[in-house]
């Protein structure tokens, strides 16, 4: 057996592995401007499959009257149309995408939807922060992940609101932001800078960042999205992927790998970095320093690596609704 198939073996046996208990995961995302946002859904979904998350809920930072009905129709499509979702009001980068809308408004024949949902546009959503608090509040002390690979517009309002309650119940914020050590504004730093300023300085329990240079070592194949998604005819985040820039293009899995070390912390997907302080600066940029009383980290992919952490990437993205592979 080559060092290649010893991988996916290795890939599928971990994926294979049950949580002993389900990770209580919020996911803040700001589905809409890039297409990792839906195939770290994806991922999320298919972790839930195998007992290893209870989604609680999404909330959205993209403020765009397409993001709530697509990711409502992601969850139904996947059997949890009950899932709460927020929207944020007054956000960032209103702009539409087909990548979500083509989804959200396509019919059958008959004029149903091909995918079913709740939401029939982000208005009819309540407000972000109010579901933060609301699911937070029914949440046991110190037991919730929260997964945040958009701009920190709704957790710098929940901090606003709610010091404490994020403090009482949050274990951990995983983050998908910045680029380190050192690198050029990130776009979901830069987005809202005063908010991630606000987040990175005053969050009262450990970050991990996710930075720009980890997604963009794990290129999501085109290839795979035809060959892994085709267990299902119409299938919303294939679909999605499609519909965001023209095929084939392989694409950073950013988003992936926030949700991927927020579940599965201890499989050697990635290294981290000596704790430390995230700040960031006028234009956007983060800046860490080391300091072992500080709650934050990075992640760090080592080239050995790679091969193994896309590939489980791929497998959960694509894992077929009815089945924990």
């Amino acid at each position: 057996m080559n060092v290649a198939a010893l991988l996916i073996c290795a890939a599928l046996a971990a994926a294979a592995e049950p949580a002993a208990v389900p990770v209580p995961l919020i996911f803040d995302t700001d589905m809409g401007n890039d297409v990792d946002d839906a195939l770290a859904l994806a991922v999320i979904h298919a972790l839930e499959s195998r007992g290893e998350v209870k989604l609680l809920a999404v909330t959205i930072t993209k403020d765009n009257r397409y993001a709530a009905p697509y990711v409502d129709l992601v969850n139904t499509f996947y059997g949890r149309g009950d899932v709460p979702i927020g929207v944020v009001r007054n956000g960032k980068t209103p702009e539409p995408n087909n990548m979500i809308r083509i989804p959200v408004e396509r019919k059958n024949p008959d004029g149903s939807y091909v995918y079913p949902r709740r939401l029939m546009d982000g208005s009819n959503a309540p407000d972000a922060v109010a579901v933060l608090r609301r699911v937070l509040a029914a949440a046991n002390d110190g037991s919730v992940v929260i997964v945040q690979v958009g701009f920190s517009t709704n957790l710098a309002a929940l901090l606003a609101a709610d010091p404490q309650l994020v403090a009482r119940k949050v274990r951990l914020l995983s983050a998908m932001a910045g680029h380190f050590p050192l690198g050029a504004p990130e776009f979901n730093v830069k987005t809202d800078i005063p908010a991630a300023q606000k987040v990175f300085h005053e969050w009262p329990t450990p970050i991990v960042f996710s930075g720009f240079e980890i997604g963009q070592a794990l290129l999501f194949p085109a290839a795979r999205i035809e060959e892994d998604f085709s267990w299902v005819r119409d299938h919303p985040v294939a679909e999605a992927y499609r519909n965001y820039m023209r095929m084939p293009y392989d694409r950073p899995s950013w988003d992936l790998t926030a949700v991927l070390y927020a579940v599965r912390p201890g499989r050697n997907y990635f290294s981290v970095s000596p704790a430390g302080h995230v700040t960031v600066d006028e234009k956007g940029q983060t800046h860490f320093s080391a300091d072992p009383s500080g709650r934050h980290r990075y992640l760090i992919l080592g080239e050995e690596q790679k091969e193994r952490t896309l590939e489980t990437l791929i497998l959960l993205a694509s894992q077929p609704r009815d089945r924990a592979q």
